[in-house]
């Protein structure tokens, strides 16, 4: 992991924070391309009641209507937090490059358990699992106590 990684995590942790301060929960992703440029990036609007609204989903699509396969292959999307199936399946689905997230789906169900929240509605499967021929690598050990404070935050608003 590179400074030029750590920055694009970094970001993606910055957009997990404005949806926190939008109200929503607290997820953000970038989508870099294979040169290293900055193609896309969102964080999680769910709280309006869509519940595929996640930054994951949202740069697959724009990767399958901006980019070309080879270009979606040599992309990689950072995000916040690990995909969860349906955006590891929307990512495979599209052919896009690796994922890069900084912590996974297993610490935030720990979390979440430990907060007295209930788990999510789909099981929090690993996305290399979910999508077995993208290269996935994270967690992302020292950028995991933001993105846990921004969950602890989100569990506190919710009543957890």
């Amino acid at each position: 992991m590179d400074e030029r990684e750590l920055a694009w995590l970094r970001r993606c942790v910055e957009l997990a924070g404005e949806a926190l301060e939008a109200g929503d929960e607290p997820f953000g992703s970038v989508l870099v391309d294979g040169s290293g440029t900055l193609r896309a990036e969102d964080r999680n609007r769910v709280a309006g009641g869509d519940a595929t609204r996640h930054p994951e989903f949202e740069l697959a699509r724009w990767a399958a209507e901006h980019l070309s396969p080879a270009e979606r292959a040599a992309a990689t999307v950072y995000t916040s937090g690990e995909h969860c199936p349906m955006c590891s399946a929307a990512h495979a689905w599209v052919g896009l490059g690796r994922i890069v997230f900084v912590a996974s789906s297993a610490q935030l169900s720990e979390w979440l358990a430990a907060w007295g929240r209930p788990p999510g509605p789909v099981a929090a499967l690993p996305a290399g699992t979910v999508a077995p021929g993208v290269t996935v690598e994270g967690p992302v050990e020292e950028l995991v106590p933001a993105v846990e404070e921004l969950h602890r935050r989100f569990a506190e608003r919710a009543g957890g």
